[in-house]
């Protein structure tokens, strides 16, 4: 009889994902189907979940059902209208922000759940929320107020180096970054590498993370395309910095990049899934949230998760990797997501859901790395817990133009010469990443003095993009 158990497992992978649910199927399985073939009673399961409503006036397997019209009732799509207006919000560096971001920005604070918000210096036009924003909701989540990619990240590895060895052994740190490191939106590793990411048991609990597990085991310690990038560089530290360092100049390894094909996906579904059950207006449709109470808020919220420790592991993996080749040791690490969302108490002792899309946390002491562009330096910095910016900070300069735009605006050549007069060698990357199309990182950093402490910084020397 034993071979004819239902075991928790498969009712997940079937879609029961209530735990009350799950245990009332399971016993029921045992007690009244128990001489019933295991094929058969999957089969019976699934039907039940299917069609509830035809087993209702079953008086055993109406138990079963009661849970998937519960669900089905609560799918009811519901329509909203936006807040006649927002509650007010904190710009940071107004003069150097497009209006089209702001008023993204205004709209999203005019959404039934949005509470309260700020918008970082280096903000710029996206999709749903603009890059630049933050927002705080009650017990809701909005997949694309995240983004596409994420837990998009930075992580900075300061190694055992004098900043003179990058110039000596210049030639093979170039290796380094061409032989271990891989871009691009389809890239995989032609060597599958090891991790503990890969063996999380939540791969399992969910149909869509189940099959993107085979995509993740691929593109584990890759990075993407666009502005995603692995650089050496030189790290200067003064005395007194918060990692307690010893002053002085060191090579470091900056990479950013984010969660790859699993998080892509992960953030499309759910987005369809929360504009299928929220009816918005069409200026904000893209906003549409998940209630964290329902089944689907919580899938979401725990594959967010998921696809953060993911993205975490890729940078590790690109780590331990230019590690393992050039012979550095690391001394100190720096890391820090800028697309995701926090449960955290704001200054009203309130929780509340603050999504960051393109900011840096900057709790009080916390630290984190904002980089400005291929050859303007990137910051070390730890927050300020600024009340006002939702204890944020800027995560980069922040783009002034579109890529569209700035393939029109600059041509190769000049970009070539500036990165020669610069002293930085380019691997890859296009136009569309010239440093023009950034803003400039110091005056960014001149309107966030109330929101981070500098620690340090990273001038990158070599900088490793994906061909565009």
């Amino acid at each position: 009889m034993a071979n004819h158990k239902i075991r928790g497992r498969e009712l997940t992978k079937m879609g029961y994902h209530d735990h009350s649910c799950k245990s009332i199927a399971m016993k029921i399985m045992a007690k009244h189907f128990k001489h019933t073939k295991k094929e058969e009673k999957i089969n019976l399961l699934r039907n039940i979940m299917e069609n509830p409503e035809a087993f209702l006036e079953d008086d055993i397997l109406s138990q079963i059902a009661a849970f998937f019209i519960e669900e089905k009732a609560a799918e009811v799509v519901q329509e909203f209208a936006l807040k006649p207006a927002g509650n007010p919000y904190k710009i940071f560096g107004k003069k150097g922000i497009a209006i089209n971001a702001i008023q993204q920005m205004d709209l999203a604070m005019r959404l039934p759940v949005a509470e309260k918000g700020a918008l970082m210096p280096d903000a710029h036009h996206g999709y749903g929320l603009p890059i630049g924003g933050v927002l705080a909701t009650k017990n809701a989540i909005i997949p694309y107020a995240i983004g596409l990619d994420i837990a998009c990240r930075m992580s900075l590895s300061i190694f055992d180096a004098k900043a003179d060895f990058l110039k000596k052994y210049h030639y093979q740190l170039k290796q380094a970054l061409l032989k271990k490191c891989f871009f691009g939106a389809t890239k995989q590793r032609d060597k599958l590498i090891e991790h503990e990411v890969l063996d999380d048991p939540i791969f399992n609990d969910n149909r869509l993370l189940e099959k993107l597990h085979g995509k993740a085991c691929r593109q584990l310690g890759t990075s993407g395309s666009g502005n995603h990038f692995v650089d050496f560089g030189i790290v200067e530290l003064p005395e007194g910095n918060a990692m307690n360092v010893p002053a002085g100049d060191y090579i470091g390894l900056l990479t950013h990049s984010g969660s790859r094909g699993l998080g892509a996906s992960i953030a499309t579904h759910y987005t369809q899934v929360a504009r299928k059950n929220c009816n918005l207006p069409n200026s904000v449709q893209q906003l549409a949230w998940l209630d964290l109470d329902s089944q689907a808020g919580q899938e979401y919220w725990i594959a967010m998760q998921l696809a953060g420790k993911y993205a975490k592991a890729c940078h590790d993996v690109i780590h331990r990797q230019i590690e393992k080749f050039t012979g550095f040791k690391t001394i100190c690490n720096i890391e820090n997501h800028h697309n995701f969302a926090w449960k955290e108490k704001l200054e009203d002792g309130e929780e509340y859901i603050v999504h960051r899309k393109g900011a840096t946390p900057a709790e009080n002491g916390v630290l984190g790395i904002i980089p400005g562009s291929m050859v303007a330096p990137a910051y070390i910095v730890s927050g300020k817990g600024n009340a006002a910016a939702l204890s944020s900070a800027a995560h980069g300069a922040g783009r002034k133009m579109s890529r569209k735009k700035a393939k029109s605006t600059f041509t190769g050549s000049e970009m070539r010469k500036l990165l020669r007069q610069q002293g930085t060698t380019l691997i890859g990357g296009g136009v569309d990443e010239a440093p023009g199309a950034y803003k400039d990182i110091s005056t960014v950093m001149d309107q966030q003095t109330t929101l981070v402490n500098i620690e340090g910084k990273f001038t990158p020397k070599l900088v490793r993009m994906d061909k565009n």
